[in-house]
Formats: C-alpha cells, sequence, structure tokens
C-alpha cells in the first residue's frame, strides 16, 4: 500500500500567486453536470448549418458578410470597446480613500474568421490556410499597436469557453489601457528582469528544455509546453525560441514555423477525446502605444492555452468553490497532463 502523501502548492512567477496541486482528487466520483460532445453544428438533412460570419451570412444587426474565400476581419458588431473621441461622459471621481474610482476606456473590436468553411479549424486547415491565420494575427497587430496601449488577440473555441459562434474565428480587443494580467505579467517581467538581468519567460524555457517532462512539442522557433504552475487541466504555453517582445518582431520563417506547431498542439488536443477541444487561447507580448518608446526587454511574447475539459468530452473542470474565493486548484499534475497530450497522434481523429 502506498504510503500516503501531501498534496503540494506550485508558485507562479508571471502572475504572483500559487496553484495548489491536488492529484488524489482526479479520481473522486463524479455526479454533477454533463455537457454534450464538442461537434460542428449540423441541420436536420445532415449539412452545416448556416452561420451569420460564413460567406453571405446575415449578421444580428442586419450587414451581410461578404463571399471572402480566405481570412476575412471586420469590426465587432457588439463591441466592448469603442472610440468616439471625447464624449464629455461625467465619470465619477476617485474620493480621498480612493474607492470609487472610474475611468473612460475607449479602443476597438474585430472578428478574424479564419477560413470560410465554418466546420473548418486550424486543426483541419491546410498548412497554408494556417499560415494565413498567423499573418492576419501579425499584420492586425502591426496596424493596431502605434494607437493602442494593447492589443489583445484571443480565440474562444468551443461552447463549453462560452463562443455563441462555432465558425472557426478569433477575437482582437486593442484599448488605451492596460489591462489587469496584462500590467500584472509586465511588473513580474520586468522585477524578475531587474532583479536577475534575465528574461524571465526565456530562462524558463531553456530550464524546461533541460529537463522535458513538461514539454509536449518543439521545433526549430517555437516550443509547447505545460506550465509548471498551469491552473487548467490541459494548459499549455506555446513560446518562441529565442527572445520576441512584440508580435512585430518574428520572421517570414518563424510565422510558417508557428503555423505548424499551432495545428499540432490542436490536432493533439483534438485527439485527447476525440472532440473539437474547446479552449480559450490569448498571445501577450509587451505593450503597445506609448509604450513603443519606452524599454520594455524583460518581455517574452507567448501564447496561453486553457482548455476546461478533464475527465472527457463532456466533463470540464469548473472553478468553483475555495478556487473563486480562495486560491487555484488543479487535479492532475502537469507532467501527466504533458505526457498525456504529447502521446497523442498528429494526425487528426477525422482524417483517420
Amino acid at each position: 500500500m502506498a504510503t500516503p502523501k501531501n498534496n503540494k502548492r506550485r508558485y507562479n512567477p508571471l502572475l504572483d500567486e500559487w496553484v495548489i496541486v491536488a492529484e488524489n482528487r482526479v479520481n473522486r466520483p463524479w455526479q454533477g453536470a454533463v455537457g454534450t460532445k464538442p461537434e460542428p453544428k449540423k441541420s436536420d438533412d445532415g449539412k452545416p448549418k448556416e452561420n451569420p460570419i460564413a460567406p453571405g451570412g446575415q449578421r444580428a444587426n442586419g450587414n451581410m458578410t461578404p463571399e471572402y474565400t480566405s481570412t476575412y476581419v471586420f469590426d465587432n458588431d457588439f463591441p466592448s470597446f469603442t472610440d468616439f473621441g471625447a464624449t464629455g461622459q461625467n465619470l465619477q471621481n476617485s474620493n480621498e480613500d480612493g474607492l470609487f474610482k472610474e475611468e473612460e476606456v475607449r479602443g476597438t473590436c474585430r472578428v478574424i474568421c479564419y477560413h470560410p468553411d465554418s466546420e473548418k479549424t486550424l486543426a483541419t486547415m491546410t498548412k497554408e490556410e494556417a499560415l494565413g491565420v498567423v499573418k492576419v494575427w501579425t499584420d492586425q497587430y502591426k496596424e493596431l499597436e502605434p494607437k493602442w496601449k494593447w492589443v489583445q488577440i484571443f480565440e474562444n473555441r468551443g461552447a463549453a469557453v462560452g463562443c455563441s459562434n462555432l465558425h472557426p474565428h478569433g477575437q482582437l480587443w486593442a484599448s488605451n489601457f492596460l489591462p489587469t494580467l496584462a500590467a500584472k505579467k509586465d511588473e513580474t517581467q520586468r522585477q524578475y528582469f531587474e532583479k536577475t538581468g534575465k528574461v524571465m519567460l526565456v530562462e524558463y524555457l531553456q530550464l524546461e528544455l533541460a529537463k522535458k517532462d513538461r514539454i509536449v512539442v518543439s521545433n526549430q522557433h517555437w516550443t509547447v509546453l505545460v506550465p509548471f504552475w498551469a491552473f487548467w487541466p490541459f494548459e499549455t504555453m506555446l513560446l518562441p525560441n529565442r527572445h520576441v517582445t512584440r508580435f512585430t518582431e518574428i520572421s517570414e520563417e518563424e510565422k510558417l514555423s508557428l503555423a505548424e506547431i499551432l495545428q499540432e498542439l490542436i490536432v493533439k488536443y483534438d485527439n485527447i477525446f476525440e472532440c473539437y477541444f474547446p479552449y480559450s487561447m490569448g498571445w501577450l507580448g509587451a505593450p503597445s502605444g506609448d509604450r513603443l518608446k519606452e524599454e520594455n526587454k524583460h518581455w517574452q511574447l507567448h501564447a496561453s492555452f486553457h482548455p476546461p475539459l478533464l475527465r472527457s468530452a463532456t466533463v470540464p473542470k469548473y472553478q468553483a468553490g475555495y478556487e473563486v474565493f480562495a486560491e487555484k486548484q488543479r487535479d492532475i499534475t502537469p507532467e501527466f497532463a504533458a505526457a498525456h497530450i504529447r502521446q497523442q497522434p498528429t494526425v487528426h481523429y477525422t482524417f483517420k
């Protein structure tokens, strides 16, 4: 009989927080909610349903989506950020205790359609089509970085992470302020650089490459790993193999190898439970706008994938209870998660 062991906490230096690793909880009985297997929606005749952001679709505001044939970018019909100029709003001022602070936010929100076919994903596109998505990301970033302090490129894939439309697409929100999590990563990376003279995530990647047990996949220019401090069950981080602060620094060769490793990762994700694996993915790099004039070499560009599925295609992890009110907790070890993703086939299950 194995000797009982206490669980552990792991420190996340990027967010200056701890995560409990309670691997003994993964086998507890489950009688909670069970969702449906994530797959493309089809109509009764077995054909894909018409989609408002697919070519020729009519969106909720009456706008028609053009007959695009590759990628397509348009302004979000229901944006969180707008840029109406000076509006003269009477904003709540802070009192002397600083308990009532409010500020106007400005920016732009865009939708990035990856492909005209609603049944395609980054995993099932051709390499050239996936490269087209990477190029749109870099082009959009280059266009918006002079004006906005933060350009957030992200993708919500699947209903389990709140995606309201299953057509292959991501989003871009650019703002005149540095969001909370971005500000925290800016602070922690700067502090680490000032203390050690090293770039935190560049140093971290070298240590992970030496250890190998949390590496998922790697190529000449990029590496995917499960962070030592990962919170979501099959969370991963995608890092360039050299020091890169922003999208605008990526070479053409690196864009191609980025498209390749993205496809390899998402294929492996889908193969875990043979479903369209839901996730939230976001890119983070050095702030832009007026920060372009400042030194930001403490930053390292990276993408994070946060997939909620844990036990099966129909049972996700829920962030609740202790995790909401006290501290984050995960059930499987990051090392187990990395090995499980790594061992998945490189051919998508729908192509077998």
